[in-house]
């Protein structure tokens, strides 16, 4: 079984070591140290996650996340090297594939991309397969706060409709699977897609929050 989400682990790791505590991400108002953090949390303490789905645990989770990021960072970081504990689902290959591809693919993203004069990686077609798949998975809740409707479009890939059309028309969206799942996950900035459809429409969608939030 090929592990991309593992990959993505240890690359993301790699870079968080070489740039520091402090380095900007593109996850708002976070430092490398804070989305370390955020992973050790997500992974080892379900006590602390549950916070960002529960506003009554949020006030908790904020503080031990941002005690966590000012401890030994590189300590912190190898915890996110290291991977779930063994009873959490997520320490299996399997599960983890699934659950942790796009995780780390992101935030690899969100360190490099926040970086100056950064490029895209030259990704393998297994990984762009990979990616394209869950793209295509996630996508009804990854648009479904668009007010147009979506195709998404990879050459090589095929083309998937994300969502149907509401108060706008629909926009096709083009990039490579990778560039597609930044997109999709609300990190329009740095994307490198091409949208096409009518100009009211792409204001819209460009407007849209995207992602899980």
């Amino acid at each position: 079984m090929t592990r991309h989400a593992l990959s993505e682990r240890h690359l993301l790791c790699d870079e968080l070591l070489r740039l520091g505590p402090d380095a900007p991400t593109k996850c708002d108002g976070w430092s490398t140290s804070d989305l370390a953090a955020h992973l050790v949390i997500r992974e080892g303490r379900p006590d602390l996650a549950a916070g960002a789905w529960l506003p009554f645990l949020r006030d908790r989770l904020e503080r031990e996340q941002s005690r966590m990021a000012r401890g030994d960072y590189a300590a912190l970081v190898e915890r996110v090297r290291a991977g779930a504990p063994v009873w959490n689902p997520m320490h299996f290959e399997k599960v983890d594939e699934m659950a942790n591809l796009v995780e780390y693919f992101v935030h690899h993203e969100d360190v490099r991309r926040a970086q100056p004069d950064w490029e895209p990686r030259e990704l393998a077609g297994n990984l762009q397969h990979a990616l394209w798949v869950a793209v295509r998975r996630s996508s009804r809740l990854m648009f479904r706060k668009s007010p147009t409707g979506i195709v998404l479009v990879a050459e090589g890939h095929g083309r998937h409709s994300a969502k149907l059309p509401d108060a706008h028309g629909t926009v096709v969206v083009r990039g490579t699977p990778a560039e597609l799942v930044l997109y999709a996950y609300g990190r329009k900035d740095v994307a490198r897609v091409e949208l096409s459809g009518d100009a009211d429409d792409i204001a819209a969608l460009q407007a849209a929050e995207l992602g899980i939030s």
